[in-house]
């Protein structure tokens, strides 16, 4: 396998495209915003002009984008990966999108001769920038095995969830509900600090650690402490979506998510009131309201 494709030039793909030209590979890549494009161009990649474009000659392809809508354009679109992707290629599905958009997905690509990995990621732009996210792949023992070269190029850590398509996903659903609800009790937490007037660092110090202690909570209270709440590389529409993705796949099951729910609904209104935000934003709303902030 010589030759990978990225769909999606953003925080995460540009990370993806990144680690895998670092690796060696010929990475093609295409992003709506020629800004984007241009930049993996400058990084020593091949800029293309659109899905089938990047699918030319491609050996697998990384999909990073928002939405399942987006993914079955990207694949199934008259601009799409198998009007021109070879037979026996690789599709990673690597955005996060609700289980039964991917199994859908993987019914239509029934006899295609594709490859299908379902395997959304963790780890956000550090991770993907880096190339040590977590990957929760589900796929054909014969699909990891053909991807299992760039998957390793850009994971520090490759989990096999399963073997049916949705999976991976589902995994990812889970997983959100947690780290959403990380994210919202730590904002909680630091709001509770400031009004009750403990020192930024003293709260920092203590939370990172102790049994709480985490990668999501510590980087959360650096984020506010210093006062950034943009530019994070952690936009609050992605955290909001996926989040929703988690609740839609607890209703689908009949399961109660209390926190998650909670959790969801403080991203709404982080997302509602400051629209251009990253998440930490919800814990500059709940700043307003109390009238304090945690800053160093």
């Amino acid at each position: 396998m010589k030759t990978v494709g990225v769909i999606g030039l953003g925080n995460m793909g540009s990370g993806l495209a990144k680690n895998l030209i670092k690796a060696g590979f010929e990475t093609r890549g295409h992003d709506l915003i020629a800004q984007k494009v241009d930049a993996h161009a400058k990084m020593g990649g091949v800029p293309c002009t659109s899905a089938s474009d990047v699918a030319t000659g491609a050996d697998a392809v990384f999909i990073m984008v928002m939405n399942g809508d987006q993914v079955r354009d990207v694949i199934f679109g008259p601009m799409g990966l198998s009007q021109t992707l070879a037979k026996g290629a690789v599709i990673l599905i690597s955005a996060t999108i609700h289980t039964h958009e991917a199994e859908d997905i993987a019914r239509d690509l029934t006899g295609s001769g594709y490859h299908l990995i379902d395997t959304p990621v963790s780890g956000g732009r550090p991770g993907a920038q880096g190339g040590t996210l977590t990957l929760m792949a589900a796929g054909t023992d014969a699909a990891m095995q053909a991807a299992r070269a760039p998957m390793e190029a850009v994971s520090r850590t490759i989990h096999k969830v399963g073997t049916n398509i949705g999976q991976g996903q589902t995994v990812k659903a889970c997983l959100q509900s947690l780290i959403g609800s990380i994210f919202t009790a730590t904002y909680e937490a630091s709001a509770l600090a400031a009004k009750a007037g403990v020192d930024a660092d003293a709260l920092l110090d203590v939370v990172s650690t102790s049994a709480a202690g985490c990668g999501i909570a510590t980087g959360a209270l650096e984020n506010i402490i210093q006062g950034r709440f943009t530019h994070t590389g952690s936009h609050i529409d992605t955290m909001y979506k996926d989040l929703t993705i988690s609740m839609a796949l607890a209703q689908r099951n009949g399961v109660p998510l209390f926190t998650a729910s909670t959790a969801m609904q403080l991203f709404q209104a982080g997302k509602t009131k400051h629209p251009d935000g990253d998440n930490q934003v919800v814990a500059q709303l709940i700043e307003e309201i109390v009238g304090a902030g945690l800053r160093a």
